[in-house]
């Protein structure tokens, strides 16, 4: 990967929707070979995905809190049917595994309070192997995911 396959990556991550044109302008090349470059990308996995970022609230799943699971027991099958059981709930957008505990950290999109309790009492806390559940609420988002930071 080179310093124009870099700025392309910055320039698609600030707005995945900007025409090859466009984009070719801003990285100095010509539509035809960068759009070569982001078909390159696109197949090795660098680019993983377009999408929209969609306002929760507009879309009633306007509290997200982040949970931290603590598993009772982490043997390879219990693991393995809780990942699986995590990776299909809708309400949860983000899953991650954590190195030392808790174990798991989770964010989960819902309507409300109200919503988020019936989630944790009727379907989280019923998953296996769970020992404990801590619910972290935010004040306020400091700083929104703006993509990574691509050097070059």
């Amino acid at each position: 990967m080179d310093r124009i396959d870099r700025r392309i990556l910055r320039e698609l991550q600030q707005d995945g929707r900007l025409t090859n044109a466009d984009l070719a302008a801003r990285v100095d090349l010509t539509p035809s070979p960068c759009l070569r470059r982001v078909r390159q990308l696109e197949q090795d996995g660098v680019i993983r995905g377009y999408r929209a970022v969609v306002d929760g609230a507009a879309v009633g799943r306007g509290f997200q809190p982040f949970v931290t699971i603590t598993m009772r027991h982490e043997d390879q099958v219990t693991v393995a049917e809780f990942e699986r059981r995590v990776a299909e709930l809708p309400e949860v957008v983000e899953a991650h595994r954590l190195f030392g505990e808790p174990d798991y950290l989770l964010r989960i999109a819902v309507a409300d309070i109200a919503a988020y309790e019936r989630f944790i009492t009727g379907v989280l806390s019923g998953l296996p192997g769970i020992a404990q559940v801590n619910s972290h609420l935010t004040m306020k988002q400091v700083k929104a995911d703006r993509g990574l930071p691509i050097g070059g």
